[in-house]
């Protein structure tokens, strides 16, 4: 006799990984089940098909006014400070309560939201092409990036442009081609880290 459990699904609450994804990128990814969640969130929307922005900050709303205390879920991570003594989530519940419900991100101090860049590979190759010693390159690339306001866009791009991780070798080769998606970023100390999903 076999038994069947069902579970109701719960509504999925995605403000709080994108809230956590914040705090956990901007921390180095501290070490926690929250962060780790969180960045496996992260590189899930990067994975193909679709690939999608991998911090959606506009799911990230604080629910603060100036006369409330910060109400979110996102866990307190980390302690460093910058050169004025303050913490990094003191940065951010500053500016979110200056904005009222809404965080202004245009600030130096949010400068590792804009340096997430998206490399998504449709084709590349470099193979000789004929007896000559030419060679032939193709490609189908392009980056996205987050604006000012954490606005996420996607613009064509080359192989010239592509760091060493996306395209390790450029050399012309029978074997030569690429296909993937990547998201590299810096912390809120400009430590850079990256990862690479082949498809």
């Amino acid at each position: 006799m076999s038994l069947l459990f069902s579970v109701a699904p719960q509504a999925a609450k995605a403000y709080q990984v994108d809230c956590a994804i914040l705090l956990c990128l901007a921390g180095g990814w501290p070490t926690s089940a929250e962060c780790a969640h969180a960045r496996a969130v992260f590189i899930r929307r990067i994975t193909p098909w679709p690939i999608e922005p991998p911090l959606q900050i506009w799911r990230c709303p604080m629910g603060v006014s100036e006369r409330a205390p910060l109400q979110s879920t996102a866990p307190k991570l980390w302690e460093a400070s910058d050169q004025s003594g303050q913490t990094l989530g003191q940065i951010i519940l500053a500016q979110v309560v200056e904005g009222g419900a809404d965080i202004d991100i245009s600030g130096l101090e949010f400068d590792f939201v804009r340096s997430i860049r998206v490399w998504d590979v449709r084709h590349y190759s470099h193979h000789e092409r004929g007896r000559d010693d030419d060679c032939s390159e193709s490609y189908n690339m392009r980056l996205g990036t987050y604006g000012t306001q954490g606005e996420f866009g996607w613009q064509r791009t080359t192989p010239a442009a592509a760091p060493q991780w996306v395209l390790p070798s450029r050399r012309c080769s029978s074997s030569n081609w690429r296909r993937g998606v990547g998201v590299e970023w810096e912390d809120h100390e400009g430590n850079h880290g990256y990862e690479w999903v082949a498809y």
